[in-house]
């Protein structure tokens, strides 16, 4: 484990290792009460902070003084090559299909006159977020011919 590792550890409350390079502690960016921070240190250096309360990586950072560069290795050399993986397809259309669901169950409540709370207008932003991102995630391809017409209004009748 790097020293800034050691150091982000070092400086959080309530720290169990969970598995290798896997640790949970008290989030400093909230009123804690049970461990809601997991902490993953990679094989490469990098550490990887997530709060399952919510808060934002950048706030929980910013309560230790710390910044997310504090999190990356070292860089060895000239690159530092980023391990990426490409999403699989079926995942993002999981993905994809479960908030769709979700914003169909919103529109059922909706429709049948119950009141918009704030509850569902937060999902709905979240859903609506999730599928923005599901699209970045995608990559860019040439539009089949058929969209082209569509788009273009000349397939309609």
């Amino acid at each position: 484990m790097g020293s800034m590792s050691a150091r982000l550890l070092a400086a959080l409350d309530g720290v169990r290792e969970t598995g290798a390079g896997r640790f949970v502690a008290m989030c400093p960016a909230h009123d804690d009460r049970s461990p809601s921070l997991s902490v993953r240190v990679l094989d490469d250096g990098r550490t990887l902070v997530h709060c399952f309360a919510g808060c934002d990586p950048e706030h929980v950072l910013d309560a230790l003084g710390l910044k997310f560069i504090d999190l990356m290795p070292e860089r060895i050399g000239h690159h530092y090559r980023p391990s990426c993986q490409p999403f699989d397809a079926r995942q993002v259309l999981e993905g994809v299909s479960h908030e769709v669901a979700v914003i169909a169950v919103i529109a059922e409540d909706i429709v049948a006159g119950e009141p918009v709370t704030e509850v569902m207008r937060d999902r709905l932003f979240t859903a609506a977020g999730r599928l923005s991102t599901a699209l970045l995630a995608s990559p860019v391809l040439p539009d089949p011919k058929e969209l082209k017409v569509i788009r273009s209004g000349q397939g309609a009748s």
